[in-house]
């Protein structure tokens, strides 16, 4: 039996649960697939196979002894390198953090995921501190776009999506502040999910804006994507963001028919400055979903300006200290931005906050009639590694600073999306399945009724 790129995470707990696998076979065939292609890739930077190898000889154990299993039992998964490994020095993609101690214990989603029998195989490569939608480290090296490997993964958690896009492994966990894991999955045509803010744990996992992070899983399929935000939920006394929300499990629901939900496309803002293969995903995503009516968004661009004057200061006070005392030691890019976010004025942070409350409530207007929205993900499909602007809206932008054109007014608000791939020739592209906070739902829904119908995929990786 083939495991790579074959099987999803659920077709191998359920060979491992019905003994056609065994998870030792399954974590052998991880180490191997990720050791002969994560040169070319650059996903792993830290790998934790002696840990693998423990735990499925352990999940076996028990299998041969007739006990019940966990629903990701012996799959596979990697972790964005903020995730605290016991082991491991949390890099949050940086020089600087390569001086602080090995992390002692695991981040809450790490030791739910293993709770459920999934295997960590390693940790995943990152743009620095998360401020990065590229995928291209200055430290560790470009995460590659599986699809053609002289393009960007994405980022900030492009190590994520190219080990997922790339079926080194099949489920990872990253992070979304601005558009973290929806580029990526845009890029590397997979499936993402950006839950509401609050709904999963960020414990002793690296910060970047702590009113904008969220962390959440990639998979090639939705059912995949669904356990493992199943096995991952729950209120944790350890993030005062995730104390409020018990259990809501979505896998049984993931099939229910669709033709109920109010679908419609997000107009105005989220129709401007996109490139022919952007337009084309969400006209196919809409046309399958019988989703005519179009919603204008108020104030979207505004809300973008507003998420980053938030971002900028909310990570520049993070990171005083170390911009004071080692400034050459991070990506100029990345330093750069941080120290114009410590300028910003107070009151213009004041505006923004005042903004963000008024926008929130625009949002909550629009889904009294509307169960969910689509739009773009990316502008366009994955730009070429070292590409410095592109041309968009008729204007000459630069591509770092504008991927996360369509992403950012969204998590702005920490509402729940599934950015689902669309595999468009040559390049897959994503599109963002939006819903009201909570329904996370309802958007596996949609991206499952999508999958179903053949308009979303993961394609298999050909650049390499």
């Amino acid at each position: 039996m083939t495991v790579y790129p074959e099987m999803t995470a659920a077709e191998i707990a359920a060979a491992i649960a019905a003994r056609k696998l065994t998870a030792v076979e399954v974590t052998e065939a991880a180490v191997q697939r990720i050791t002969e292609n994560n040169a070319l890739l650059g996903a792993f930077t830290d790998f934790t196979f002696g840990r693998a190898r423990a735990k499925a000889i352990a999940i076996d154990a028990d299998v041969a002894d007739g006990k019940q299993v966990g629903p990701l039992a012996g799959v596979p998964f990697g972790v964005k390198n903020l995730f605290d490994v016991a082991g491991l020095r949390t890099l949050a993609g940086s020089k600087i953090n390569r001086d602080l101690p090995k992390a002692k214990r695991d981040a809450t989603l790490i030791e739910r995921m293993e709770a459920a029998g999934a295997v960590l195989v390693g940790a995943l490569n990152m743009g620095e501190y998360a401020y990065d939608f590229t995928g291209e480290n200055v430290h560790d090296g470009p995460s590659r776009n599986p699809h053609d490997t002289t393009r960007m993964s994405g980022g900030s958690s492009g190590g994520s999506g190219s080990a997922v896009g790339g079926a080194l492994v099949p489920l990872a966990l990253g992070s979304d502040t601005n558009g973290s894991i929806r580029v990526p999955s845009s890029f590397c045509g997979i499936f993402g999910l950006k839950p509401t803010y609050g709904r999963l744990s960020r414990a002793r996992s690296f910060p970047f804006v702590a009113s904008f992070d969220h962390l959440g899983p990639f998979a090639r399929s939705v059912t995949d994507l669904a356990l493992a935000y199943d096995a991952m939920q729950g209120p944790d006394a350890d993030d005062a963001a995730c104390t409020t929300r018990g259990l809501e499990p979505t896998l049984p629901l993931i099939a229910n028919p669709v033709s109920d939900l109010r679908i419609a496309t997000a107009g105005g803002y989220f129709q401007n400055n996109l490139f022919p293969e952007a337009v084309e995903a969400v006209s196919r995503v809409a046309k399958a979903l019988g989703a005519t009516r179009v919603v204008d968004v108020p104030e979207a661009a505004r809300a973008r300006a507003a998420a980053y004057v938030i971002s900028t200061t909310e990570g520049a006070s993070l990171h005083l200290d170390r911009l004071r005392k080692r400034p050459n030691d991070f990506d100029p890019a990345v330093r750069d931005r941080l120290i114009a976010g410590a300028m910003v004025p107070a009151p213009l942070v004041d505006r923004a906050q005042k903004f963000r409350r008024w926008y929130r409530a625009q949002f909550a207007e629009i889904f009294r009639s509307v169960d969910v929205l689509i739009a773009p993900a990316t502008p366009c499909t994955a730009p070429k590694l070292g590409q410095v602007n592109f041309e968009l809206g008729g204007v000459e932008l630069p591509v770092r600073a504008n991927i996360g054109i369509h992403t950012q007014p969204i998590s702005f608000i920490g509402l729940p999306v599934v950015a689902v791939p669309v595999p468009l020739e040559p390049l897959p592209i994503g599109v963002q399945i939006i819903c009201a906070p909570w329904r996370e739902d309802i958007a596996l829904r949609v991206a499952y009724a999508l999958e179903k119908m053949g308009v979303a995929a993961a394609p298999a990786p050909r650049g390499f």
